[in-house]
């Protein structure tokens, strides 16, 4: 009998699940002197939503692959603002800016003093964290990245520090994501779950979580995609994104994950597309050594039953493809002499591909992206 791994489980202190709960924010907050609001351009309208009392300052200049540039510009908005609440209003980028600033902004410690795990001294400073996408699950979880542009890698941060106080699931604020951008996300949220799932470091409460999300993305995610109005698939997804950041902590990802950051950091895709086109090639790889595991996920999403590594390759890929998800890197941009660069720099990132079931050399890395091309 082999025992079962020791975890330790992070959770923001409060979660509030359901439509228009953005307006109970206010409610939470009580009395406080001075707010920061964290926002990408779009998500800065829900700021009134909130109805937060005393003085809120907005920085809203969060784009989509945030570098160590953008934390230095929020910092700074920070120490003018000197907030009591920092809160996080927008998809995994925004919230994970938003964990840094809270931990930061009025302390001695820097990016380069927090990279890796629990370097984060303390927090004095409340946070909370409200979603728009249903992707990251930032907003359940104690990382945050940064991408370091001059290297073209991703700072991890990990601390249960950055744990949320306040964590919102409002799918009203989800309604008008575009369906591309929802079927990115949600097949983010997915692997999140799939990788944790079928990663060795697995646990069986983790997979619980795992479970659930999976599924919920299995029944909700074409829905959603469908109709952006859908309250009822919106909110599933919403879920299925946190319990796949719950995953993130304990378990983490592996080598899907390892495998789509240089097109993030390199390619400048966005995280749930790079991680969408990946999927199917990273699924039927592990298929072989996570048999079991991978036939449940392929049933929950509707892939079919007892399939070969090449039919569930299909399979997932039509999954995505009919999302209206581009599979194609070359149509993204990438050329055939960047994949090797891909393939090396993917390899290195040890702290995921060392949590994969299979094995993979840099060939096989570079075999994934190739069949990506």
């Amino acid at each position: 009998m082999t025992s079962t791994p020791i975890i330790t489980l992070h959770q923001p202190k409060r979660l509030i699940v359901g439509a228009g709960t953005i307006g109970d924010v206010a409610n939470w907050v009580g009395e406080v002197s001075s707010t920061l609001v964290i926002a990408s351009p779009i998500t800065g309208s829900f700021v009134d939503r909130m109805k937060l009392p005393g003085k809120v300052a907005l920085f809203d200049a969060i784009p989509g692959e945030p570098e160590i540039s953008t934390l230095d510009a929020a910092l700074a908005a920070a120490r003018v603002a000197k907030p009591d609440l920092v809160i996080g209003l927008g998809g995994g980028s925004v919230m994970d800016v938003a964990k840094l600033v809270a931990a930061l902004w009025d302390g001695e410690q820097t990016l380069a003093d927090v990279a890796g795990p629990n370097k984060v001294a303390g927090r004095r400073t409340r946070l909370a964290q409200i979603a728009t996408t249903a992707g990251t699950g930032s907003e359940a979880g104690i990382r945050s990245l940064i991408t370091d542009p001059v290297k073209g890698n991703k700072i991890a941060v990990e601390s249960p520090h950055l744990i949320a106080d306040l964590a919102v699931l409002d799918p009203e604020l989800t309604y008008s994501v575009p369906p591309a951008v929802t079927a990115a996300t949600g097949v983010d949220a997915m692997a999140h779950c799939v990788e944790s799932f079928t990663s060795k470091r697995s646990h069986p409460m983790i997979d619980g979580f795992a479970r659930m999300g999976f599924h919920l993305v299995g029944k909700f995610l074409g829905r959603a995609v469908r109709d952006g109005s859908d309250r009822e698939a919106r909110e599933g997804l919403m879920l299925a994104s946190y319990y796949g950041g719950i995953c993130l902590g304990p378990v983490n990802t592996a080598a899907g994950h390892a495998i789509a950051y240089p097109l993030g950091t390199l390619l400048h895709l966005p995280h749930g597309l790079a991680n969408a086109i990946v999927f199917p090639h990273v699924l039927a790889f592990n298929q072989p050594v996570v048999s079991a595991k991978t036939a449940e996920v392929a049933e929950a999403l509707g892939l079919g039953a007892g399939l070969s590594q090449t039919q569930l390759q299909d399979s997932a890929r039509g999954f995505c493809s009919d999302l209206g998800i581009e599979m194609s890197l070359a149509k993204h941009g990438a050329t055939e002499a960047d994949l090797s660069r891909y393939a090396a720099d993917a390899h290195a990132i040890r702290r995921l591909m060392d949590n994969n079931p299979a094995d993979m050399s840099v060939d096989d890395v570079l075999d994934v992206y190739k069949a990506s091309f």
